[in-house]
């Protein structure tokens, strides 16, 4: 059978030319009105996914 893609996942993670998969921060959705500016800009930025979930993900992107 083929691989498929999970295309929530596909949605959510890309892969670095490192082989590294890359994420977007949470806590940013709502009550920004609380946070100061400091905070807000630097979950604007990506970061990577972590070792123990880097496995899973790249069973769910069989072609990334």
């Amino acid at each position: 059978m083929k691989a498929k893609t999970h295309r929530g996942a596909a949605k959510r993670f890309k892969k670095t030319g490192s082989g590294k998969f890359k994420r977007k921060k949470a806590y940013l959705r709502h009550g920004m009105r609380k946070r100061s500016q400091d905070c807000k800009r630097v979950l604007r930025k990506k970061t990577h996914v972590s070792d123990a979930d880097a496995m899973s993900i790249q069973l769910m992107l069989p072609n990334a």
